[in-house]
């Protein structure tokens, strides 16, 4: 737990350090000597857990300071040490967002009672809140759709009420931005990577492309000369931020297996090669499944999608299923003129084609990855009964 303490007196200062240093030894104490003026530069700069501000209570600005914490860090405890209050600045304060008013000097029981109530709340708030789930989309062969799908299907996952980030990995000639988007993007992943260390949750949102209020894309590079500055340990910071902002993350890789795409993969939950049913595709599917066993991937985690499918083709599911040893996980029909009025619009294919078989196939496949595993199993059990 990260605590930070600020107070005008270097002798309480050092005072309230012991309190907290005791009996636990894995609370990281910050001890600032000065006045509540300090509280929003000390949230901005070290977001404590916990900021613990010993003040006169008297001065209307100290709580102005805190109602700013409390809107700009609503996961930082305050809580103000007061020698004097009244009943009117304890009930102001409360409303700007103070946690707790203690009555300075405190006692070191009354103190630890304290932050140990914060402690709980945070633990609770740590375990009721659930990481985003990171989706990989990687074709099979060039010409599989896996953009079209990526994309498309991010926006019908952010309609069942997610908030959902696309991130274009495909660092060469990556364009899933334009498939849902006809502007041309202000920032890319290269922005990104290039200020590594000012990554946080603001920075990311403005290299952002908002396509709806809860579906965002970051771009890759204009320039693929500027891919080699996208490293592995970029797309783990950015996963990192990403997961705790966003219920889903979506990744739209190329076909070159790279360190950078390997950490993606490695770090996705669910893989999805996407391919089509030609012989082309199965061949080269077969070797991507042979180079994701070398990675040592759980078969679970390998989530097959068969797209432009028509029940007449040559080739057949269960011949497919034979050769790769693994079934489809969905199929996406095949809706050509749809499809490519989409594409050359830079618009999602359910923004004007709502009752189009790919756009309700699409809506099918985002109900049934929203769902918890339970429910998951019930659904597809639901589609399979009114499919046969």
């Amino acid at each position: 737990m990260r605590i930070a303490v600020i107070s005008p007196s270097s002798t309480s200062l050092q005072q309230l350090g012991r309190h907290l240093e005791l009996p636990k030894g894995d609370r990281i104490v910050a001890l600032h000597e000065g006045g509540a003026s300090q509280i929003r530069a000390v949230a901005d700069q070290q977001q404590p857990d916990l900021i613990i501000v010993e003040s006169m209570c008297r001065d209307v600005d100290d709580l102005r300071l805190v109602e700013y914490v409390s809107a700009q860090h609503p996961h930082t405890a305050i809580v103000m040490l007061c020698a004097n209050h009244s009943s009117e600045f304890l009930l102001n304060a409360m409303r700007a967002g103070v946690r707790e008013v203690l009555r300075s000097p405190v006692s070191q029981e009354a103190l630890s009672t304290c932050v140990e109530r914060v402690e709980q709340r945070l633990g609770l708030q740590r375990q009721s809140k659930q990481r985003g789930e990171i989706f990989a989309f990687i074709p099979c062969k060039g010409g599989s759709g896996s953009t079209f799908v990526a994309t498309n299907l991010g926006y019908q996952v952010s309609a069942e009420n997610k908030k959902v980030l696309l991130v274009d990995l495909n660092l060469q000639f990556g364009d899933a931005v334009l498939f849902v988007h006809d502007t041309k993007p202000p920032h890319s992943l290269a922005d990104v990577a290039h200020n590594i260390t000012r990554l946080d949750a603001s920075f990311l949102s403005g290299t952002l492309v908002n396509v709806s209020p809860t579906y965002s894309v970051l771009a890759a590079p204009e320039d693929p000369a500027y891919a080699i500055e996208v490293k592995p340990e970029h797309v783990e910071a950015l996963l990192d931020l990403a997961v705790k902002h966003y219920d889903f993350v979506i990744l739209d890789l190329g076909r070159t297996l790279d360190a950078v795409t390997i950490k993606a993969l490695d770090r996705a939950n669910f893989v999805f090669p996407v391919m089509q049913m030609t012989l082309p595709f199965v061949r080269d599917a077969s070797r991507l499944l042979a180079v994701f066993r070398s990675l040592s991937y759980a078969r679970e985690k390998i989530r097959l999608v068969v797209n432009r499918y028509d029940k007449r083709d040559e080739i057949g599911l269960d011949d497919v299923k034979r050769t790769l040893g693994l079934a489809p996980f969905r199929t996406l029909p095949n809706s050509y003129e749809a499809v490519a009025a989409a594409v050359n619009q830079g618009r999602p294919i359910a923004s004007f084609a709502k009752n189009n078989v790919m756009t309700k196939a699409l809506q099918e496949m985002a109900q049934v990855l929203t769902r918890s595993a339970g429910e998951e199993a019930a659904f597809l059990g639901k589609l399979l009964r009114r499919s046969s």
